[in-house]
């Protein structure tokens, strides 16, 4: 099971990584051409609210809802079953988030104030900082209805996970990048405020993905007529089962939306360094957490439903040892390199060298939580696929408390930097519940065979680290670099340090044959 495990993932890694690569040069243009001022501020937060709404309706609380039930449905061997469960489930769920985004573009104003609260009292007292919320509260009526196209492209995007294409959701992001790095190209000159050409690119890219996944559906024979069943006996189980997992899984989402909350309070450009230094952390977070996570739950459901508890608990620990194998180094790089990578990636037109420096405080803390994100990514799966939801909720929402308490402790002596210290500390803390949990349940436990690697891993990642910062050059070097010269240093100092990696590992005995977990120990 697990090299079929490892091959899944191979494939959706793979479609992430294009994924990644354009999400980044999206950003880059995006910086580009609104750097980290209040228009950018003003886009990220007008983008930010559907995109948690998103995690809920589409990727988080209904995937962990649905995935399992849909799992159970399938494991019965009947095709019309399937399929009228498929049609019941996207009726229900489609009139739910028409409804959801009908409220927010016709009450956006009130959404606007509610999230960006600092700007809206800054329009109440007539000051320009008010500015921002009359231009969010517009922008909003032009985003907000990607939440129902997200939301129906992550039905899709589920279904066809569960029947083991998973290449087909993992590329369908490609297409929400084009679309918004083609309208920032060939729209924005005809707006007098840009941010606008890059709202309708994330309308008109949330309509492509999905109409994009159409054609998969009918291939698979689960292309069905939407029927409103909201008493359905399995639509009612996954509303059930969602329900709680709207905190458990979101956490972290609603842990960046109070930022967001504070941030309105905080200095102009101090959503937008967050954003940046957020975004390279979402590159190996979605490329090495969210696709394992992809691939991990749809296994654990069909392991849970054949009772197959060993298999269960060495597909865990596969997932762990995968993690700690790329989240570890990864997040040491991005701590090492945070300037660097900024400078090189976004310091170009209206982003200056000091929005990345400012940025590069945030992302270090971001990446100190970075195992952490990838751990309950790939853990509370664990919980789902059982179809217990309400121990992550229970966990989510103590991790939600302790977030919000540490921003206002941590806000007011270390501003935006705080809330990235808050964020990864509750996700630590999230990560040592769900593992404890799992532990006291006798559910699974970390091998011996895993504790071994980890160490390997960390070993390497310290020789690793150790060579970056013996060739990286001081950073008033990097201030003068072209951009040629940074990206030619940038990429050799992440090939040296990739390079000595993984010849530490090899060097303390760690081998592919590591790596297999279950299928090693049958």
């Amino acid at each position: 099971m697990s090299s079929k495990l490892l091959k899944s993932g191979v494939i959706v890694s793979a479609m992430t990584f294009i994924s990644r690569i354009l999400g980044l040069v999206r950003d880059v243009v995006v910086a580009n051409i609104m750097g980290a001022g209040a228009a950018a501020d003003v886009f990220f937060f007008a983008n930010k609210i559907p995109n948690f709404l998103r995690r809920l309706f589409a990727e988080g609380a209904f995937a962990q809802a649905f995935i399992p039930v849909l799992a159970e449905v399938k494991a019965e061997g009947e095709l019309s079953d399937l399929r009228m469960f498929i049609a019941r489930t996207a009726g229900t769920l489609g009139v739910i988030v028409t409804l959801v985004t009908l409220f927010g573009v016709i009450f956006s104003p009130v959404i606007a104030a509610i999230f960006g609260t600092g700007w809206f009292l800054s329009y109440l007292d007539s000051d320009p900082e008010g500015a921002k919320f009359e231009l969010a509260s517009l922008m909003l009526k032009i985003t907000f209805p990607y939440l129902f196209f997200i939301s129906l492209t992550g039905l899709s995007g589920a279904i066809l996970n569960t029947l083991n294409r998973f290449a087909v959701a993992a590329f369908t992001p490609v297409l929400l990048n084009i679309s918004i790095i083609s309208c920032a190209i060939y729209l924005s000159p005809h707006f007098q405020q840009p941010a606008f050409a890059l709202a309708w690119g994330v309308f008109i890219g949330g309509l492509v993905q999905l109409l994009f996944q159409v054609p998969f559906l009918y291939r698979a024979g689960v292309l069905v007529k939407p029927t409103w069943a909201w008493r359905d006996e399995k639509v009612t189980k996954v509303r059930k089962l969602m329900v709680p997992a709207l905190f458990g899984v979101s956490v972290g989402q609603l842990n960046l939306l109070f930022d967001t909350f504070i941030a309105s309070f905080l200095v102009t450009g101090s959503i937008s360094w967050l954003y940046y230094s957020d975004r390279l952390l979402e590159f190996p977070l979605g490329l090495f957490g969210i696709a394992i996570a992809t691939v991990i739950l749809p296994t654990l459901s069909a392991n849970h439903v054949s009772k197959d508890s060993h298999a269960f608990a060495g597909n865990i620990d596969w997932a762990v040892k995968m993690v700690c194998l790329l989240g570890i180094p990864a997040a040491a790089g991005l701590m090492v390199l945070a300037e660097p990578m900024l400078l090189t990636i976004f310091s170009h037109g209206a982003f200056t060298v000091q929005d990345a420096t400012l940025s590069s405080y945030s992302l270090i803390a971001y990446a100190s939580g970075l195992l952490s994100f990838m751990l309950i990514k790939v853990l509370a799966p664990g919980f789902f696929s059982r179809q217990d939801m309400k121990t992550p909720v229970k966990f989510g929402i103590w991790c939600m408390a302790a977030n919000m308490a540490f921003n206002l402790l941590l806000a007011i002596p270390f501003g935006y930097v705080g809330l990235a210290i808050a964020t990864a500390l509750s996700a630590t803390m999230n990560a040592i519940l769900l593992y404890t949990k799992l532990h006291q349940l006798g559910i699974y436990s970390v091998t011996r065979e895993s504790v071994f690697a980890i160490s390997r891993i960390a070993f390497g990642t310290l020789s690793m680290v150790a060579i970056i910062l013996l060739f990286k050059p001081p950073m008033s070097d990097w201030y003068l670099f072209s951009l040629p010269e940074k990206i030619l240093w940038l990429s050799g100092l992440i090939g040296i340090g990739a390079t000595t990696f993984f010849i530490a590992l090899f060097a303390v005995g760690m081998r592919p044959s590591h790596l297999k977990g279950y299928q090693a120990k049958r």
